[in-house]
C-alpha cells in the first residue's frame, strides 16, 4: 500500500506513517533552530549578526517585489486577498467570474475592456504592445474623445488561462487608467455601426422597444421613464432641456410625450459619444410618433367564441376604460390591490409603450374584454392581468400570461413578477401554469410571485412577431 494521499467520499485520507514523519521533521527543525540561536546569540558579535541577517532578508524580499512588478509577472495561483484598486476595477459585485469551460488551457475568452489614456502620440501603441505581451488579440476598437484624454473601448480575445486582473495590470503599466473589464460573448462581435442601425430599426417598428434598445446600446444600466404627470397626481419630474443632461454616471433625456427618461450606470461613467447615440435614438422615436405592430392572433374558445389577441397602446384608452366600468369592484380590487380612484390616469400610464407592452383581447364585435401588461420596472419586469368578469375562467388569462412571458424572454429579462392578493386563485393558477420555477412572498395579504425565465425556454407566442407563424383561426385554448 502506498503512502500517497487518497480520496474517500471526497475527503482526503492521510496514512499514520506520514503523520509520524512530519512530526519528527518538526522536532528536528526546532532543535536545529535552537542550536543556531544559542551559538550566534551568545557570541561576542551575535546581536550584530542577527540584525544584519534581518536587513539582508528584507532587502531580498523588496528586490523580488520590485522585479516582479517591473516585468509584469502574474500573481500566485492562490487568492492573495488583495482587492482591485479604483484604477483597475471590474464591473459587477464579484471580483472574478466563475470558471467556465472556456477557461481551460488552450481555449480563448472574449473580453470587453474600457480604459482611459492620455491623448498623445504613442499611447495607443503602448496599450497594444502590453496586450500583445499577454497573448491578447484586439478584435475591435472604439475611441471616445474626452476633454482630457481618450477612452478606448476594446473587444479582446485572450487565452483562457489569462485572468481579467492580469490584463488590467498590464494595461495599467502601459498608462491606462480607470480600467474596466468584463466578459463578452458572440453578440459583441457585431461592430458598433451595425448594432446601432439594428437597434434603430427595432425602435422604428415598435415604440415599446426604446428602453430595451437603450439598454442594449449602453450595456448594463437602469432605465426609468417618468411621466410628465405622475399617476395619482403630484408634481412631475423637473424639466429637462431638449438637448438632455449628462452627469457622469447619469443621463436624462426628454421623452417624446413630455416626461423624462433617466439612464443610470453607477459602475462606469457615460462618455459624450454614448450620450450622443442615446439622444439620437430618443430623437428618432420622437419623430416617428406613437406606433405598435398591427399583426394579431385569432383564437377560438372551447364554447366556440372567437377572440383576437393584439398589441394595444394609448389609442385604446376609451375601450379599456369602458371595460373597467363593466368590471366588478372585486375584480378591480384583485388587479390593483385596492380601490381605483382615477382609471383614466392609471390606464394612460399602463397603455403607454414607454413603460412596457400591452396585449388586448377583444371579441368579434370589437369589445375589449381583457388586458395584459408587461411593465418595465427599472431592472425588473412586472406582469399584470385584468379579465372582464363574464369572460373569466375560460383560459384567457393563461393565454395572455404565456404571451407576456414570451415577450419578456425575447427582451432578455431574467425574471418577471406579479403583485396580487393571496385570494386571487386565478392569477396564482396562471403563474403555476407557466411551468417555471416560482418564488412566493406574502405580506399582509399581498402576494408577490416571481418566475425565473432562465430555467426553461418558452416557445414564442407573440401575436405581433412578423416572423412567427400565425395560429390557425380554429385553434382552441384550454380552460383554466
Amino acid at each position: 500500500m502506498s503512502d500517497v494521499t487518497r480520496a474517500r467520499d471526497g475527503r482526503p485520507v492521510h496514512h499514520w506513517r506520514r503523520d509520524l514523519v512530519e512530526l519528527a521533521a518538526l522536532f528536528t527543525a526546532v532543535a536545529v533552530a535552537d542550536g543556531v540561536a544559542n551559538l550566534i546569540g551568545h557570541g561576542p558579535d551575535g546581536p550584530a549578526l542577527l540584525v544584519i541577517s534581518a536587513v539582508a532578508l528584507a532587502a531580498t524580499a523588496g528586490f523580488h517585489t520590485w522585479w516582479a512588478r517591473r516585468h509584469g509577472h502574474a500573481p500566485p495561483a492562490g487568492d492573495t486577498g488583495a482587492r482591485p484598486s479604483a484604477k483597475m476595477r471590474q464591473a459587477g459585485p464579484s471580483a472574478e467570474p466563475a470558471a467556465t469551460p472556456q477557461d481551460v488551457a488552450g481555449a480563448s475568452t472574449l473580453w470587453r475592456m474600457r480604459t482611459t489614456v492620455k491623448d498623445e502620440p504613442g499611447s495607443l501603441a503602448r496599450l497594444c504592445t502590453a496586450l500583445a505581451g499577454q497573448g491578447v488579440d484586439i478584435l475591435s476598437l472604439q475611441t471616445h474623445p474626452l476633454a482630457e484624454g481618450t477612452v478606448d473601448e476594446f473587444l479582446l480575445r485572450g487565452p483562457g488561462e489569462v485572468a481579467a486582473a492580469e490584463i488590467s495590470r498590464a494595461v495599467s503599466l502601459a498608462g491606462g487608467t480607470s480600467t474596466w473589464i468584463e466578459r463578452a460573448d458572440a453578440h459583441d462581435l457585431v461592430d458598433a455601426p451595425t448594432r446601432v442601425l439594428g437597434l434603430a430599426a427595432r425602435t422604428a417598428l415598435d415604440a415599446a422597444e426604446l428602453p430595451l434598445a437603450l439598454r442594449q446600446l449602453l450595456g448594463r444600466c437602469t432605465i426609468r421613464s417618468l411621466p410628465a404627470t405622475p399617476v395619482g397626481g403630484g408634481r412631475g419630474p423637473e424639466a429637462v432641456p431638449v438637448e438632455g443632461v449628462l452627469e457622469e454616471t447619469v443621463m436624462r433625456l426628454r421623452a417624446p410625450e413630455g416626461g423624462v427618461i433617466t439612464v443610470e450606470r453607477p459602475y462606469l461613467p457615460f462618455t459624450p459619444t454614448e450620450f450622443a447615440r442615446a439622444r439620437a435614438l430618443v430623437e428618432l422615436d420622437s419623430r416617428l410618433g406613437p406606433r405598435i405592430p398591427h399583426s394579431q392572433d385569432v383564437l377560438t374558445l372551447p364554447e366556440g367564441n372567437a377572440i383576437t389577441v393584439r398589441r394595444a397602446d394609448t389609442r385604446d384608452l376609451k375601450t379599456a376604460k369602458a371595460m373597467h366600468e363593466r368590471c366588478s369592484a372585486r375584480t378591480l380590487g384583485m388587479r390593483y390591490n385596492g380601490p381605483v380612484g382615477d382609471a383614466d390616469r392609471y390606464l394612460n400610464h399602463l397603455l403607454s409603450p414607454r413603460f412596457g407592452r400591452t396585449l388586448a383581447v377583444q371579441t368579434a364585435s370589437g369589445r375589449v374584454v381583457g388586458l395584459g401588461h408587461l411593465l418595465w420596472d427599472g431592472d425588473e419586469t412586472e406582469v399584470a392581468l385584468l379579465i372582464e368578469d363574464e369572460w373569466q375562467r375560460r383560459g384567457i388569462g393563461g393565454e395572455l400570461l404565456g404571451r407576456l412571458v414570451a415577450m419578456a424572454v425575447e427582451a432578455g429579462c431574467a425574471s418577471v413578477y406579479a403583485v396580487t392578493q393571496a385570494s386571487n386563485t386565478g392569477m396564482v393558477a396562471a403563474m403555476r401554469g407557466l411551468g417555471l420555477p416560482l418564488d412566493y412572498q406574502i405580506e399582509e395579504g399581498t402576494l408577490v410571485i416571481t418566475a425565473r425565465l432562465d430555467a426553461t425556454p418558452i416557445v414564442s407566442r407573440l401575436p405581433y412577431d412578423g416572423g412567427a407563424a400565425q395560429r390557425p383561426s380554429g385553434e382552441r385554448i384550454s380552460r383554466d
